[in-house]
């Protein structure tokens, strides 16, 4: 599944960068343009967000955080266990 999600995500990218090199030189970025400059910017500003998301998914950034929060997890449900059974025997004990 990992692998289907990841050629998807190539696929949005490539479309990404296909529709940011089309679009790039028809935007017009001269202060005297007005409204459609400052569309332009921001619609380029966002295109190049939309691709840098992919590449992070891409390059695994998420992975890599989510394997440390799993290790995180593990331990500290191991130290719940460890000090689970002692309160058990300290409420039996009263």
């Amino acid at each position: 599944m990992m692998r289907q999600n990841k050629w998807k995500n190539v696929l949005y990218l490539m479309v990404a960068l296909g529709m940011l090199l089309y679009a790039l030189p028809m935007i017009s970025f001269k202060p005297d343009a007005g409204w459609v400059s400052i569309f332009g910017m921001v619609w380029a500003a966002f295109a190049f967000l939309v691709i840098g998301a992919h590449l992070h998914f891409i390059l695994g950034v998420d992975a890599e955080k989510q394997r440390a929060l799993d290790q995180v997890r593990k331990a500290k449900l191991m130290e719940w266990q460890r000090k689970w059974p002692r309160e058990k025997e300290e409420s039996q004990g009263l």
